[in-house]
């Protein structure tokens, strides 16, 4: 045996335990504002702990989504306007979860780095926990995973879980029928999909993150930045008063991928593309990529971040109801029973 020591400590190989407890002291404010009816225990533990009668289910199905910002981050990092990305990475998960009649319940987050920095990862998680509070989500863990050489200076990436609950029987879609109602519910910009095809379109133009925007206030990277829009709270509302069969999160594929997702099979779709305006950001984006219609469709929201897909005689209720949850709503066409979706109009 020898008296004779290393000296070399985890913090000189780049990991800082000291940092990552800052960290979770200076979120646990953030966290505990999300806190709703169910949790039992949260932050700080080898794993949290949720009690669904509790939170008021009797037979409850659980329903888990996970999901990322993709390359939206790139922006967020270079830019450092980090702040909206949290939202989007709940957003991802909690929209996916309502279009399966499920309620949002709580969300474990996955923030990895070469270095933590503080402020940064704060910053993000402060963020993550805003979505939640919006959607009703408890924030009740996460990992925060210092891994030195395996990112760049200053990158990151982010993981998002969720879980929800519905009562037995309570699955969408639904009832799905031939004449039923489409209701497209505005986006609040590109959301978090199809930027890899912007970044290039951004770079083709010759401008930086940091010129003003060609259609908004602030810098073209500030508004590209936009966190997708949450539409739980709205879009459960209707879908508890009857009046939904199914719901379309518009993500990765568009229009043209993701509606068929919850029509029956050999069922189709009219949509009416003159039926809402192109948001200027996506005229933007065509124009400078030189992208057709049908490239649009495939590859962004096209200003619907989801439809509603609602039965003829209850389209008016359920209208009003998402409007005066604040959303804005487009009556866009109708299901068909001829398989595939036909558009008629024009977005361009």
């Amino acid at each position: 045996m020898t008296d004779a020591k290393n000296g070399i400590t985890y913090a000189d190989a780049g990991v800082d335990i000291d940092a990552g407890n800052a960290l979770v002291e200076r979120i646990k404010p953030a966290a505990k504002r999300t806190t709703r009816s169910g949790v039992m225990s949260g932050l700080g533990g080898f794993g949290a702990l949720f009690d669904l009668k509790a939170a008021g289910y009797t037979d409850p199905v659980l329903v888990a989504a996970t999901d990322g910002v993709g390359t939206k981050l790139r922006i967020a990092i270079d830019t450092g306007n980090v702040d909206g990305v949290g939202i989007d990475l709940v957003a991802m998960c909690v929209n996916d979860l309502v279009c399966q009649g499920a309620e949002p319940l709580f969300f474990l987050d996955y923030f990895a780095t070469g270095k933590l920095e503080l402020d940064i990862a704060a910053r993000i998680i402060e963020g993550i926990a805003k979505g939640c509070e919006q959607s009703g989500c408890a924030l009740i863990g996460g990992e925060t995973a210092e891994m030195p050489g395996m990112y760049p200076e200053g990158d990151f990436d982010l993981a998002g879980f969720s879980v929800g609950a519905m009562e037995r029987g309570g699955t969408l879609p639904s009832g799905v029928a031939a004449g039923d109602v489409l209701l497209g519910l505005a986006s609040d910009g590109v959301h978090s999909n199809g930027y890899s095809l912007v970044r290039v379109i951004v770079e083709h133009s010759g401008m930086n993150w940091d010129d003003p925007c060609p259609w908004d206030a602030g810098t073209l990277g500030e508004v590209l930045l936009t966190p997708t829009r949450l539409y739980v709270k709205s879009t459960l509302e209707v879908a508890r008063a009857g009046h939904v069969n199914a719901l379309a999160h518009i993500t990765g594929g568009g229009l043209t991928e993701n509606l068929p997702r919850v029509l029956p099979e050999g069922m189709g779709a009219q949509i009416d593309l003159g039926a809402w305006d192109l948001p200027p950001v996506f005229r933007w984006l065509t124009a400078h990529g030189g992208m057709d219609e049908a490239e649009l469709l495939k590859t962004f929201n096209s200003g619907l971040g989801m439809i509603a897909v609602v039965p003829a005689d209850k389209a008016e209720a359920a209208a009003k109801m998402l409007r005066d949850a604040g959303e804005t709503v487009f009556k866009i066409g109708t299901v068909t029973d001829t398989d595939g979706v036909a558009y008629t109009g024009s977005l361009l």
